[in-house]
């Protein structure tokens, strides 16, 4: 494995299947994402609606995330993988049965994304904390690079091939490609013999998850990483799921636009992605995570004000890069800083923090877009982004707690 001196962790079998397999379902999802996104603009021509859908798929993250931590503590998590991913594939089926039917309603759509988000709940925690098992510590983040890789590679794909396949196949056949593309995922995990390890506890799960809550709030560092993270997540990301409205309403570029709008963000988060995994590690973290908070701040001001399509679609590579980068680095930071037998909850919290509050922060901003517009609720979030990025570039410029060298917890 010569060829991927640059990307060690492919040096690793299992984890050139997971990462291969993940490769192509993550693109299977992000063509459903798109696909969804259009059908429920379609259905209501209404900011609120799409967020409200974006917001039942990410409830479950709140309500769930925890055990799923807790679950992927104690049981092995290859095995809990292979049964949320085949669990996946039921509602990308139902819902293109259901378009192929013509009876398919937007409260449906906000069913079936809720239960894909429940089942998700448990699969994020189990595959990021699977991740250092296929690698171990000291290609970690090299991993956690490759990994985001993959996910924004299929971000940037994904829309692209979902924008034609709907204008050339139609809605539903979005969700019959993404429902064959777990079968790759499904084939990589039985494939892998590593099949993850499992920390017997006889203590209760409400102790095991206040372990894991009390250990973070031990470390100043992660916490001050943590709160920005759930920043973004609440009034930065939620921009994502309006981009239907400024590919339909404000550029007049249909479906097709909107897949460039989807794939530009994915095409800067892949390209922050590849940086991090060719350099292997971040010397100064801080600094680092500060350069990218402010790129996702003001490349998403920009674009909320921008009418010029072009401009609109650099901006977006700019807040991709800055999102990846800040978060992949976060990502690896926290796991590498937690021991081996509470990284399932310690990325559990990660998730819920990252994930669990965007159905929250979907919710407000269609509202907001409702009642004042989608640019203007776009620009005031970004402000509001602006704002936290500031107030964490100031510390980290004047001396904060950020550990730049990871080390090896005791257990």
């Amino acid at each position: 494995m010569a060829g991927f001196s640059g990307f060690s962790a492919l040096r690793f079998r299992d984890f050139r299947l997971f990462w291969f397999g993940q490769l192509i379902s993550l693109s299977g999802t992000w063509m459903q994402s798109v696909a969804q996104g259009w059908l429920v603009y379609s259905l209501t021509k209404s900011p609120f609606y799409l967020g409200l859908v974006a917001a039942a798929g990410s409830l479950p993250i709140l309500l769930f995330t925890l055990a799923g931590g807790i679950a992927a503590d104690r049981f092995r998590k290859r095995n809990l993988l292979l049964l949320t991913q085949a669990l996946s594939i039921l509602p990308a089926l139902l819902l293109g049965i259901l378009i192929n039917t013509d009876i398919i309603a937007v409260w449906m759509v906000i069913v079936l994304a809720f239960l894909l988000g429940t089942f998700n709940a448990f699969d994020i925690p189990a595959r990021q904390s699977f991740i250092v098992e296929l690698v171990g510590r000291t290609t970690l983040t090299n991993a956690i690079a490759l990994n985001s890789a993959a996910f924004h590679s299929a971000r940037m794909i994904g829309p692209v091939i979902a924008g034609v396949t709907i204008a050339y196949l139609g809605l539903a056949a979005c969700f019959y490609l993404n429902a064959l593309s777990f079968i790759a995922v499904l084939v990589a995990l039985s494939m892998i013999q590593v099949k993850g390890k499992i920390h017997k506890d006889s203590r209760g799960i409400l102790k095991n998850l206040i372990e894991g809550i009390q250990f973070i709030k031990s470390r100043n560092d992660i916490v001050r990483v943590i709160l920005l993270i759930a920043v973004f997540s609440l009034i930065g990301m939620p921009f994502i799921t309006l981009l239907p409205v400024y590919a339909g309403e404000i550029f007049k570029a249909g479906p097709k636009g909107y897949g460039l709008l989807v794939g530009a963000t994915g095409l800067g988060a892949l390209g922050a992605a590849l940086i991090l995994a060719f350099k292997r590690d971040i010397e100064n973290k801080g600094k680092f995570m500060a350069l990218a908070t402010v790129s996702v701040s003001f490349g998403l001001f920009i674009f909320s004000i921008s009418r010029n399509f072009g401009l609109s679609l650099l901006m977006l590579v700019v807040t991709g890069w800055g999102l990846v980068s800040f978060l992949a680095t976060a990502n690896s930071f926290i796991q590498l800083a937690v021991p081996d037998n509470m990284r399932g909850r310690a990325m559990s919290i990660y998730t819920f923090v990252f994930l669990g509050a965007t159905p929250i922060g979907n919710s407000i901003m269609g509202v907001v877009a409702d009642v004042i517009g989608t640019p203007r609720a776009v620009t005031l979030s970004a402000i509001l982004c602006i704002a936290a990025s500031t107030v964490f570039t100031m510390k980290i410029f004047r001396g904060s707690d950020i550990v730049n060298s990871y080390e090896t917890p005791r257990t």
